[in-house]
């Protein structure tokens, strides 16, 4: 066996199953909590799957209208999302190693002055349009933000 391939087997044998799976471009690439679609309560534990399993949970709670859910990556605790939604408005939180609340600016699909809706976690809360993006658009940054994990390309981010 060459050098090279010494060095490679030796350092996949070291690796953990997400690392291995990182580096194949597969596997567990997501940690995430939802609102159950049976319930529509939201369930605090942590499931860690492929993508897709979050895609489809999305899909099912955006069928019934509504849903909260909050996603990080597999190899740390820091930075997570979460994104509310009730119809077609949603708002993006974000929680970074410091343990920072913040939201992410609206995208104008709701006037600055109105006010809406959308779950956090259980309970309804309210947010001005400064805040509201479209559902279509918030998922759309989510899935940026759970491929390659960089929450502070996703927008401009206000504290709260």
């Amino acid at each position: 066996m060459s050098e090279a391939l010494r060095r490679i087997a030796e350092a996949v044998a070291e690796a953990t199953e997400d690392e291995v799976a990182a580096a194949l471009g597969g596997g567990m690439g997501v940690v995430w909590a939802t609102t159950s679609p049976e319930s529509g309560r939201f369930v605090a534990g942590e499931r860690r799957s492929d993508v897709s399993d979050l895609t489809d949970r999305f899909g099912e709670l955006r069928s019934r209208g509504q849903g909260y859910l909050e996603v990080r990556l597999p190899d740390r605790e820091f930075p997570r999302v979460s994104l509310g939604f009730r119809g077609d408005h949603a708002v993006i939180h974000l929680i970074d190693e410091a343990e920072v609340l913040s939201l992410l600016v609206g995208d104008g699909t709701v006037p600055v002055g109105a006010v809406v809706d959308v779950p956090i976690m259980d309970d309804p809360a309210e947010f001005t349009g400064d805040f509201v993006l479209g559902v279509d658009r918030a998922w759309s940054l989510i899935s940026s933000f759970i491929r390659p994990g960089a929450a502070g390309d996703l927008g401009v981010w206000c504290v709260v």
